[in-house]
């Protein structure tokens, strides 16, 4: 392949690209529809100059087959009076005009074929321009369509990281922080208040058992004061007693507060 023809190849395929898309498919129906309209007129002019044609040659046959007759005619008057040579120039007068007439025949049937063509291709186009018309505003609304769709779809494009849907985003996020920071509180402030609750009841617990014990204690302690002698027999005897009858009590005391201190 030569180098010229490469060139012509890459120029005519640029070309052909700029051409298309430079294409507007509006505008593209809409010249369409003028060039069909431009033919029509144009087909038109030619069907009726085709009619004009047409009807001068039938006028120009009728007077060719006007003219036959005529000289007929005169040819037999004058063979009536004896005329023999003025009979035979009518006949020549006559053979003219019926070979005149003869080839305008021919002329007016291939005109009424060509006329009868025209008519039907005008037909025909009138009937694609209808159909064109309408296939037009069909396409037409199917571009507005597609266009309306495109640009729906590269308005949400530009909403997915435009400043503002960041923004929403963003707020959206802080919101859900919050909540979990307030429902984060709640659930600390719910354990605060069930802890305060076990201590109490763990304390009324504790307080219950001591109340048991010291019941139990002045209950043991009732009889052992009940056989101690009268405050004069204790006198006389030595303090030394007295000493060794408290020291249980004591120490059961003193193991107590112990136990309250671990506690």
């Amino acid at each position: 392949m030569g180098l010229f023809d490469r060139i012509s190849r890459v120029v005519r395929a640029n070309l052909n690209d700029v051409v298309s898309k430079a294409e507007d498919p509006e505008k593209i129906l809409e010249q369409s529809i003028i060039d069909m309209q431009e033919d029509l007129v144009q087909l038109r002019q030619a069907v009726a100059q085709a009619i004009a044609t047409q009807k001068r040659t039938q006028q120009q046959y009728n007077q060719a087959q006007s003219e036959v007759n005529n000289w007929q005619s005169r040819a037999q008057l004058a063979l009536s009076k004896g005329d023999e040579n003025l009979a035979r120039e009518a006949l020549v007068r006559k053979k003219t005009h019926a070979d005149t007439a003869g080839a305008l025949k021919q002329t007016l049937d291939t005109q009424n074929t060509q006329v009868d063509q025209l008519k039907r291709n005008l037909i025909a186009l009138e009937s694609k321009i209808s159909e064109a018309k309408t296939k037009k505003d069909m396409l037409k609304a199917r571009v507005a369509a597609a266009k309306a769709q495109e640009q729906l779809q590269n308005t949400v494009g530009r909403m997915g990281t435009s400043t503002a849907m960041a923004a929403f985003e963003r707020m959206e996020e802080k919101v859900l922080q919050m909540e979990a920071r307030a429902q984060a509180a709640g659930e600390l402030a719910g354990n605060n208040l069930e802890s305060q609750f076990a201590l109490l009841e763990s304390g009324s617990d504790v307080d219950d058992e001591l109340m048991a014990m010291k019941a139990q204690m002045l209950a043991g302690s009732s009889p052992n004061q009940a056989a101690l002698p009268s405050s004069s027999q204790s006198s006389d005897q030595p303090s030394n007693s007295s000493n060794k009858t408290s020291t249980p009590v004591d120490k059961d005391l003193e193991e107590l507060r112990r136990q309250m201190d671990q506690l």
